[in-house]
């Protein structure tokens, strides 16, 4: 087994350099604490973030991994769910490594949650499907920063049944020592009117756990969203929209947007942690 998966966007989708990176994730997690207004109590035990480059849609993310900091100390255990753009295969991908690393250091790969997996004939060891992946990767400086210590448990989601995703969250579903993270972007290469239309309507589907699946031009992790939600729904799971706007919101044209949301879903367990 390779013992660590290396990064491959450094430099790209987000700063190469450690102090620089360190420096971009703390703006912008400073920025979103002093948006939020601290409005929750405790932390979600779920959040739904896009995976674009930080330029764009990095203080999307950084709005709900800034919830997630009140967790901090509490939280051991992420499990992290995003689409395959590289490889196309069936079911869910693990990287088979022992740790997954960024700028910042390595992120430790959790092996009781991987041994958990290991009867599920949806779950396999893929490397490929991890080595140029992006929409996992990016989430890992955000882990590192706001978690300090937490391992991970890294699933690149193919094509999947909803209810393929939904057995593996069961599995991994834990209590407040796991949080969930599901990488997913909203429309791509609308323009911005249109776009801020089919991105507030795939929101309030989400937001009220609508039993009509997701579509992929509605949201890139469509898949795992759908094998989320169910399960969310049975947990009783209560879902808050923290930030959605569009890249051309943030660093790009308004000709040809990619939507962005942060959605968190806290449970009931969390009410007095």
């Amino acid at each position: 087994m390779q013992f660590v998966r290396p990064a491959a966007v450094a430099g790209t989708f987000y700063p190469a350099k450690a102090s620089v990176l360190r420096a971009e994730v703390a703006r912008l997690l400073a920025g979103a604490e002093s948006a939020d207004e601290a409005a929750a109590v405790a932390w979600p035990k779920a959040i739904i973030v896009p995976h674009a480059g930080y330029v764009y849609s990095g203080a999307v993310a950084a709005s709900a991994y800034a919830l997630l900091a009140k967790g901090r100390g509490h939280i051991r255990r992420v499990v992290l769910l995003g689409p395959a753009h590289r490889v196309p295969f069936h079911g869910l991908a693990l990287p088979g490594v022992q740790a997954m690393q960024t700028p910042l250091g390595v992120v430790a790969v959790d092996q009781a949650g991987v041994a958990a997996l290991a009867g599920l004939p949806q779950v396999l060891e893929m490397p490929a499907a991890h080595a140029q992946e992006h929409a996992l990767e990016v989430q890992l400086p955000f882990i590192q920063e706001v978690l300090d210590g937490v391992s991970v448990i890294p699933l690149v989601v193919g094509d999947a049944r909803p209810e393929a995703v939904a057995e593996v969250l069961e599995k991994l579903w834990g209590g407040e020592e796991t949080v969930i993270v599901i990488s997913s972007d909203l429309s791509h290469y609308h323009p911005y009117t249109e776009a801020r239309a089919i991105d507030h309507h795939t929101v309030e589907e989400i937001l009220r756990f609508d039993p009509q699946p997701i579509e992929h031009d509605q949201a890139c992790g469509a898949t795992p969203i759908n094998g989320f939600l169910p399960v969310a729904r049975k947990h009783h799971l209560r879902p808050r929209l923290v930030d959605l706007c569009n890249s051309g919101d943030t660093a790009g044209s308004r000709d040809a947007v990619v939507g962005y949301a942060a959605v968190a879903f806290y449970g009931e367990s969390h009410d007095h942690a």
